[in-house]
């Protein structure tokens, strides 16, 4: 399979494929921007290389165009189709699609398929504060969340806050707004699963509400 190393999302890579299927669409940054909530000067910017993509933009890019994650961040995918036997995808070191952000990284790993039943994510949170996350995600399906390393508050919108430790796990209905917050004073490793009804993961999946997160009861 033939793959775009993508060292940093967000420079000219993925700002390049970004503009390229714009306007292949014939979409202006204009349109672009009041689909997905990014002002146009923040739009140009992340074309030109000039501003970074983080997770919650990849997302509300891939909506606002209509395309896969992996078509945002600028790799070139798999055709085969998901009915097809025995195909697979090996993510190497290094090789995983990085998606930074304000509050930790996200690391797709088998970026280069599609029609996927889930979708596979290692994550590093560094937030310590809801203040610090932003907006709480939240997207259709199912998510499984497993603790790597050190410790996890998942914060959502309706439930009291889950305090997870290492080898812990928590799986929910994606729906719900949430948000990932370090406990202590060290960054958290996880491992999420995102999976929608069933269905093959096709477009973007983690969408932001748009909403600051509050306290949860």
């Amino acid at each position: 399979m033939n793959k775009k190393t993508l060292e940093n999302p967000g420079k000219d890579s993925s700002g390049a494929a970004i503009k390229k299927i714009r306007q292949e669409l014939g979409l202006t940054l204009s349109l672009v921007s009041a689909r997905s909530g990014i002002p146009v000067s923040t739009l140009s910017k992340i074309e030109n290389g000039k501003s970074p993509l983080t997770v919650d933009r990849v997302a509300c890019i891939g909506v606002a165009l209509d395309v896969h994650v992996t078509d945002v961040l600028g790799f070139e995918r798999s055709t085969d189709p998901s009915g097809t036997p025995g195909r697979r995808s090996i993510t190497r070191r290094g090789e995983e699609s990085v998606v930074p952000s304000p509050y930790g990284e996200y690391r797709y790993h088998s970026h280069d398929l599609l029609e996927k039943q889930f979708i596979p994510v290692a994550a590093t949170i560094k937030a310590q504060s809801l203040a610090d996350f932003g907006d709480y995600h939240r997207h259709d399906g199912d998510e499984f969340v497993y603790v790597l390393e050190g410790e996890l508050l998942l914060y959502t919108d309706i439930y009291s806050p889950v305090h997870l430790r290492k080898d812990e796990s928590i799986f929910f209905d994606s729906r719900m707004g949430h948000a990932y917050i370090a406990k202590g004073s060290t960054p958290c490793k996880i491992l999420i699963i995102c999976a929608n009804d069933g269905q093959p993961l096709t477009r973007t999946t983690m969408l932001s509400t748009g909403r600051q997160p509050g306290n949860t009861t």
